[in-house]
């Protein structure tokens, strides 16, 4: 089972974290639907010394190396991701698609309508590598801008409510495609193998965590801690075994044991730096940029 992480901010995590793709790496380890492998054109934390994702120092030195992959950047949304999904699929022929995106669109670029149409292009544009790739799309989980400006947290809110309605009128989420498509994609033997477990919907909207506190599981309001790490892992954990019966149940034991790992500070006891948001790479599809205060989120 190929899985393809794709994220901001959020997923990518920085230099000394764990992330939630490795705890949920972990949580996979020998559970049915395996083997798993994480897969994807980018493997690199965000250093934020240096300003970019150039760090390959995870907090457990056990990860593979071959399962910190990934498609995931600091300060890049759906906006960013929508021109690179297609040649990602066909290059990398992920089965499961797991999407956490959305708020750097806001925050930055687009209002929640114009986010709408960009994660459109993305399953467009996905389908298109690979009309049988399975889909787990994430909500966007409010921040501390959300707290203090009430328009914004209106977008959040409508936003969440339009993807919860294209997911729940998919015309492509049913199906026992075979991830064939047009031979570009991700249609290999050992895919077609790994499809023909994977009856029922192509996307799927997972619960965001519940009780979700910007105190207890992020270190500065947004990226999450270690507890907000294992609670994004059972997100998409809970989804994948409740649709297709991956894997087992996160259980909610697993963020309240204490660990020797970073607990509510990032590793140099300060928030990494948010950079400039990154120009699209379509810029001729670009939505007019809301004049806005930024977020603290990437």
């Amino acid at each position: 089972m190929r899985i393809l992480p794709v994220g901001d901010s959020m997923t990518i995590g920085s230099a000394g974290e764990h992330t939630w793709r490795h705890r949920l790496w972990r949580h996979l380890r020998g559970r049915p639907g395996g083997p798993f492998r994480f897969v994807g054109p980018r493997s690199a934390l965000w250093d934020p010394r240096a300003g970019a994702a150039v760090s390959h120092g995870y907090a457990d030195p056990s990860f593979p190396a071959p399962d910190r992959h990934h498609l995931a950047g600091w300060g890049e949304g759906w906006l960013h991701m929508a021109p690179l999904i297609r040649e990602t699929v066909t290059a990398h022929r992920p089965d499961l698609l797991l999407v956490s995106l959305g708020l750097i669109d806001l925050g930055f670029y687009t209002d929640a309508g114009q986010t709408a149409v960009n994660v459109r292009r993305f399953l467009t544009e996905a389908r298109a590598a690979d009309p049988g790739v399975r889909m787990v799309l994430l909500p966007v989980l409010p921040n501390s801008r959300a707290v203090d400006d009430p328009a914004f947290a209106a977008q959040v809110g409508r936003f969440n409510r339009l993807l919860e309605e294209m997911v729940s009128g998919d015309g492509d989420g049913d199906g026992d495609g075979d991830g064939d498509g047009d031979g570009s994609g991700g249609g290999d033997a050992g895919g077609s193998a790994v499809r023909a477990g994977l009856e029922g919907p192509r996307l799927v909207l997972a619960a965001p965590p519940p009780g979700w506190d910007l105190l207890r599981d992020t270190y500065d309001g947004t990226h999450p801690g270690v507890r907000g790490e294992h609670r994004l892992a059972a997100a998409f954990a809970d989804a994948l075994h409740r649709t297709w019966g991956i894997g087992g149940p996160y259980g909610a034991d697993r963020w309240e044991r204490p660990e020797e790992s970073r607990g509510t500070e990032p590793p140099d006891g300060t928030a990494p730096a948010l950079p400039a948001p990154r120009e699209p790479s379509d810029p001729g599809e670009r939505p007019v940029r809301r004049e806005a205060a930024l977020p603290t989120a990437g």
